[in-house]
Formats: structure tokens, C-alpha cells, sequence
């Protein structure tokens, strides 16, 4: 291994420690490649995952090493880092890194950092959420080409209410979609208008979208996880590298590429000359947040209808009008 370098970065002096070390071997990245790629993509970047505070997923020796989640700052990080305080599940208090510019995302970076998951709050009002997020991933049977299908029912939807959304590659075989919210809301209540979303495509859409939280009852359908944003869950970071040998990255891109975006060839050495001839497809998203309003009134429409709330995961307390939190087979085989 090389010696370090130091990057001066945002009035930064930032230590990268073996720069020559093979992170993904599929692409023949480095680390120093990896620090490289993010200053690249810096500017956009930092307009979506800037100020929040970040999950790091630690691969020490490189995408194809063994991996680890850490939330909390490890002891001995320098004084400079900004950091904010988030809560588990089960409540326990952690204080954890905020993206607030470039010298701390190299930072984690360096500690072998290849995958950031991002809170949708910002790091001075953890408690209210400021994004409401889709993920969307093929259930066995299904394909990518069922996944851009069903992106583009729920992008259709959010506009009949107003909304304009933002779609990007997960790094793996699905898409997320985005809502910039006004922040007026608890993560609660974005779950809530999240189940609506899903419930209102599957009636629309039975055959191939589901809403339904036990695998067993999915099917080939693709499934619209609204759990993603249950309170205190973070997903996968636009813009960031996937700790996978080839280095894909989940890429923003513009609706209108929808039909012919291919995941696999959005990558640590493709998307940075990507961003410097098309632009960010998201730079429309990061000053109009949105009312969460419209959505709020399709949950509130099933509430009066008699639904129940959606099952929540495993690891959250029982929650209020929350159905028994059992898989239908069981159930049935219970009776």
C-alpha cells in the first residue's frame, strides 16, 4: 500500500490512509478512486444527502470483505466532525455523523465506508421529516422491466395529486422514488400517506403492484415497501457507491429515461462524465418541497372506510390499529 494522502478539503486537511487499496475489484477501484468519484459528484450530492444524518456501511477490506453498520462516531474522530443525535427503534440514543460537506463524507470514506444511508430528516430537527421515499424491487417472478413499469404507476399517481417526483437506481435490481416534503410532519405521518400510495396502486393495478407486507401473499408483483419510511429508517443514498465489485452507484435520472435507464451501467467510472454532459436530474427537486397535504387525505379516505393501518416490521413496538403482526399462513394455521 501507498502512503496517505491529504486532501484539502471544505478548509479540511483530511488523512486517506492506503489509497492505493482495492475496494472494488470488479471495476478496479480504489479507495483513492472512490474519494475521487465523490468530489466529482459532489455538488449534487451534497444537495440531497447534505446536513443529514447518515448510517455508515463500514467495509474495511473492500466490497468483496466482510461488512459491518455503524451509527455511532467511533472514539478517537476529530473534533471537527458535526454529528447530531438520532434514536433506535427501541429508543437507545446514538450520535451519528451529519453529511455537512465533502471533508466528512471522505472521512468515512477512509474508515472503509461503501454505502451511506440517509435519514429524511435534517440534522437540526430530527424529528420532522422533510422526504417521503418509494422502494421498489422485483419479487421473485418478477423483473426489472416490471419495476420500471410499476415506478412510472407511481409517479403517474403522486402527479394526479400534485406532486412531482424524483426517481433514481437503488445500486441493486430496484428504484426509489422521492418526494421533497415541506418539513410539517413526523415520520408517522409520511408512512401513513406512504400505505395510501401503495394501497391506492395495487386497487388500481391488483395484478401487478401489491401493498402487502407478507412476502407469501406478494406473488410476482412488485411490492411498494412504505415501510421504508417508518420512523428511524434510512434508505441507500442518491448518488453513492454500492459496496458491490463493480461499483454501481444509485444514480438519479429524469423520468423521461425511465423506459431506457439500465442500472448496471451506472457506475463509479460512467456517472461523473453522466452529470458533466446531462446535468442533475434532480436539480429541480431541492428547493420546491412539497405539501404532504394531498396524500394525507387518501390515508385519512381509508381510515374512513374502515382499513386498518399496514403491519408494521418486527422490530417496532405494537402500534395503534396495527393488525395482528402474524403471517396469513400462520394465522390461518393457528384458527
Amino acid at each position: 500500500m501507498s502512503d496517505a494522502v491529504v486532501l484539502d478539503l471544505d478548509g479540511r486537511e483530511v488523512h486517506v490512509s492506503s489509497p492505493d487499496k482495492l475496494y472494488f475489484r470488479g471495476a478496479g477501484a480504489t479507495k483513492l478512486d472512490l474519494v475521487r468519484y465523490y468530489e466529482q459528484v459532489a455538488e449534487p450530492l451534497l444537495a440531497v444527502m447534505g446536513d443529514r444524518p447518515l448510517l455508515l456501511e463500514r467495509h474495511p477490506n473492500g466490497s468483496s470483505g466482510t461488512s459491518f453498520f455503524q451509527k455511532r462516531i467511533p472514539d478517537g474522530a476529530p473534533d471537527w466532525l458535526v454529528t447530531t443525535q438520532v434514536q433506535t427503534v427501541n429508543g437507545t440514543p446514538s450520535n451519528v455523523l451529519v453529511a455537512r460537506d465533502l471533508a466528512h463524507v471522505v472521512w468515512a470514506v477512509n474508515l472503509g465506508c461503501l454505502g451511506f444511508h440517509v435519514w429524511p430528516v435534517r440534522a437540526a430537527d430530527v424529528e420532522t421529516c422533510d422526504e417521503l421515499r418509494f422502494d421498489l424491487d422485483p419479487s421473485p417472478g418478477s423483473t426489472f422491466d416490471d419495476v420500471r413499469w410499476a415506478a412510472a404507476r407511481v409517479g403517474d399517481l403522486l402527479a394526479e395529486h400534485g406532486l412531482a417526483s424524483f426517481p433514481k437506481t437503488t445500486g441493486k435490481s430496484g428504484i426509489h422514488v422521492y418526494v421533497a416534503l415541506t418539513p410539517e410532519q413526523d415520520s408517522y405521518a409520511v408512512r401513513a400517506a406512504a400505505v395510501a400510495v401503495a394501497r391506492e396502486l395495487e386497487r388500481r393495478h391488483p395484478d401487478r403492484i401489491t401493498a402487502a407486507w407478507w412476502k407469501e401473499e406478494r406473488g410476482e408483483r412488485v411490492f411498494i415497501d412504505y415501510n421504508q419510511n417508518a420512523p428511524h429508517k434510512t434508505v441507500f443514498g442518491a448518488w453513492c457507491v454500492r459496496a458491490r465489485t463493480a461499483a454501481p452507484v444509485s444514480a438519479p435520472f429524469r423520468w423521461d429515461e425511465l423506459d431506457s435507464i439500465d442500472p448496471a451501467a451506472m457506475t463509479i467510472h460512467t456517472v461523473p462524465d453522466r452529470l458533466r454532459s446531462d446535468g442533475d436530474p434532480w436539480a429541480a427537486m431541492y428547493d420546491a418541497p412539497q405539501s404532504l397535504a394531498p396524500l394525507t387525505a387518501l390515508h385519512e379516505a381509508d381510515m374512513a372506510a374502515g382499513l386498518m393501518d399496514a403491519p408494521w416490521p418486527p422490530v417496532y413496538p405494537k402500534m395503534p390499529n396495527e393488525p395482528p403482526r402474524v403471517a396469513p399462513s400462520r394465522a390461518r394455521a393457528r384458527d
